[in-house]
């Protein structure tokens, strides 16, 4: 494939890279010694005029896991969720009020363990820039949108070293702004831009 100028990058170049076949390397979740709770996140990329940017979301203060940190929507697999892809759009849907049928899954990450013990599988979806966001507040603070090229750049990457469990275990962060990506959802972009 020829080199691809992920600024001017349209939807139909990134579906063509993610889709490729050739074998990507997944970064280091989380050993989990019994099985976690499934759970699933949408990494919802906008096509907004001139270049593709990525969502996140800023949970509440107040929450009891994770509170004011960076996130995509998403959370775990309930009794009525037919599928992990039903748990991503329905999670969606509740936070930020994108409706299932306003994004079109291309794909999905390589399912990844936490620390919290979820096994998270991250599902790829586009939805329109002219959706209507309706925060639900009492789980999400604020939402904002990064530039899918600075994602994909991994020189925009940092990663710090931390022991655990007798081995060398990475954090990854993606400062943006006044925000910072980090934990499993900068992983997440992390294995995104391994397609890359």
């Amino acid at each position: 494939m020829l080199p691809l100028d992920y600024k001017n990058m349209n939807k139909a170049q990134f579906i063509e890279r993610f889709h490729h076949v050739k074998q990507i390397n997944s970064e280091a979740d989380f050993p989990l010694k019994e099985p976690g709770k499934p759970a699933a996140v949408l990494l919802p990329i906008l096509e907004n005029t001139g270049e593709l940017t990525v969502l996140f979301t800023v949970r509440s203060r107040h929450l009891k896991h994770h509170a004011g940190q960076v996130s995509f929507p998403g959370g775990k697999q309930e009794l009525t969720d037919n599928s992990l892809i039903e748990t991503a759009l329905r999670e969606t849907h509740e936070e930020v009020g994108i409706l299932p049928n306003e994004v079109e899954i291309i794909g999905n990450l390589p399912l990844y363990r936490t620390v919290s013990r979820y096994e998270v599988v991250p599902y790829i979806g586009f939805v329109a820039d002219t959706t209507t966001l309706i925060l639900d507040k009492n789980e999400v603070d604020s939402t904002f949108q990064v530039p899918l090229s600075f994602l994909l750049n991994k020189q925009n990457h940092l990663i710090h070293w931390v022991k655990r469990q007798n081995g060398q275990f990475p954090i990854y962060f993606i400062p943006w702004k006044r925000h910072n990506i980090w934990g499993a959802t900068a992983a997440f972009v992390r294995n995104l831009s391994n397609h890359f």
